[in-house]
Parts: structure tokens; sequence; C-alpha cells
């Protein structure tokens, strides 16, 4: 049980079982410690120190996923957002626009179900799937695991596509050399003031379906202020997989992020 925020940690690789375990992010955090009795305050001091370790033994295991990628002159990237924001849709469209020239393959997280993996495999590409169960993100144990099973060859780039979700993934490094967060214009301009941890975590934040502009009610500017506001040192582009809008600066920022081809 992860008790950061409540979710199992424990993974399948390629398996798509139902699983019984609890899953609790209610987050039952007390930021009042006089008003609990002396059982209540020892339990929630238990509990911290278990979020501690939980937290330094992730941050071990992806710093030898750092070494482990870096040993094979191989990149990683942590692809974060809320579902639907249109992760495998921009791993698709890049992975042809990177043919013949840089190789990718691709770590999928997802509750159930292989469909991403299979989208990824039609475009030729290698990739491997990992079902979280109850599970809400990726940990960097479920990395280790499936780095060697995915062989990533000399100077390709790995893309971790993470657990939709904008809460957990931001507590977790997998072994990444920086994590994108993309944010679609669907889900409206508050977003990076109402996640500010998720938009912090991230170096570049990717606005995507922005050929959906005329279509809703999304202020740009406004969007760009916030992710400002809550993390000034993150780049923002404007992206669309359908029409390509954006894309070149997309690839631009892969090769200049993604060590030697």
């Amino acid at each position: 049980m992860c008790a950061t925020c409540g979710c199992d940690s424990v993974a399948e690789h390629h398996h798509h079982d139902d699983h019984d375990h609890a899953h609790d992010h209610g987050h039952h955090h007390h930021h009042d410690h006089e008003h609990l009795d002396p059982e209540e305050h020892a339990a929630l001091h238990r509990r911290i120190r278990v979020e501690q370790d939980l937290l330094a033994k992730n941050g071990q295991l992806a710093e030898r996923n750092r070494g482990w990628l870096a040993g094979r002159g191989v990149t990683a990237f942590n692809l974060v957002s809320s579902p639907g924001a249109g992760k495998t849709t921009l791993l698709e469209r890049t992975i042809r626009d990177l043919a013949g020239r840089r190789e990718v393959v691709v770590i999928e997280g997802d509750q159930a179900t292989a469909r991403d993996a299979e989208r990824i495999r039609a475009t030729g590409a290698r990739a491997l799937q990992i079902n979280t169960g109850t599970g809400c993100h990726l940990d960097a144990t479920m990395v280790a695991k499936a780095l060697p099973e995915l062989d990533p060859p000399k100077g390709s780039l790995v893309m971790i596509e993470n657990v939709g979700n904008l809460v957990c993934p931001a507590l977790f490094d997998l072994g990444e050399r920086a994590k994108v967060l993309l944010a679609s214009v669907t889900e409206g301009d508050d977003k990076p003031l109402k996640y500010p941890h998720m938009f912090r975590a991230a170096s570049l934040v990717l606005l995507s379906k922005v050929d959906l502009l005329p279509y809703v009610p999304f202020d740009r500017a406004r969007f760009v202020a916030a992710v400002a506001e809550v993390n000034p040192r993150a780049r923002v582009l404007g992206i669309s997989a359908t029409t390509g809008e954006g894309l070149p600066a997309w690839i631009g920022w892969l090769d200049d992020h993604g060590g030697p081809t």
C-alpha cells in the first residue's frame, strides 16, 4: 500500500486482472495537531515516517534507473497529464516525426487494458504496458522492472506515459530527465492553480489540442500566467497533434534535452 497517496504500489506487467486493494484518496492529513488525542498524534507521525521512507526508497531507485539509462546512452521523459489530454496521440505523432532519425520506445502506464501500448506498437515502436490496478501512478520500482524487458537501444528516447492523474505522479521520480505535462484546452485555464504541485514538477508544459481553442472557453494568456505563477521555470508550448501546430518546437525541445543521437 502506498502510504503517500493511498493506492497500491505493486504493478502487474501485461496483466489486466482486477485488484481488490483499497484506494483512499481522501488524504486524511491533520494540519492542526493540537486537536489530536495522543494515540491519533502518534499514528500521524508514524504515517509521516512511512511516507518519508517510501519516497526516499523511490528516490534511491529512481537514481539507479537514471544511472542505468545514462550507461546505455538513453534519455527518459515522464509524460504526465489528466486522462484524455492527448499523451498517446502525441506519442504516435512524435514517433512518426522522429522516424529514421531517432528511435522512441514507450512505457505505458494505465490502470487497466493494453490499448495504449497496442496503439504505440501499431506505429512500429516498441512498447511495454504496465497495469497498476487500483494504483494511480507509476513508481521507480515499476520502471526498473520494465526497462530491461523493453531494452532501449543506445541513443533512443524512453517515453514513460504515466497514469492519467494530476496529483500523485508529481511525487514520484522515475529516473527521467524531465517531467513533461500535457494540459488540454478542454480542461480549463485554471488547472495550474488547482494542481500546483504537478505543474511545479514539470520542466515543460504542453498546451494540447490548441486546434479546439475557437470552440472552448479557454483563456490562453490566463493559463500561461497561471503556469508562470506556480512554476516560473517551466516553458509552455501550444501544440496540436491533429494539425501539427507547435510540433516542430516540441521535437526541437526533445533534441535539445534528449542527449546525443
